[in-house]
């Protein structure tokens, strides 16, 4: 399945929240600095979905904080 991600680097805490059927925000306390944002996004979503990292890509959006994403369950 293909999502759309909202991510809001430098929050206060880590959460992944349903905006509607087909996008999610996730909030995260990692700063985006050398894909360490994206890292902890994929982190996030996996276990969200309860699905491990390794199905999970950033289609498109590396250095945006909206991306596309393709989950593999």
């Amino acid at each position: 399945m293909r999502i759309k991600v909202k991510v809001k680097p430098g929050a206060s805490k880590n959460e992944v929240k349903k905006i509607d059927e087909n996008l999610y925000e996730v909030r995260t306390t990692t700063i985006p600095e050398k894909g360490k944002a994206n890292e902890k996004v994929i982190e996030l979503l996996s276990d969200f979905f309860d699905v491990p990292k390794s199905k999970i890509k950033i289609i498109k959006g590396q250095a945006s904080r909206e991306k596309e994403v393709e989950v593999v369950e």
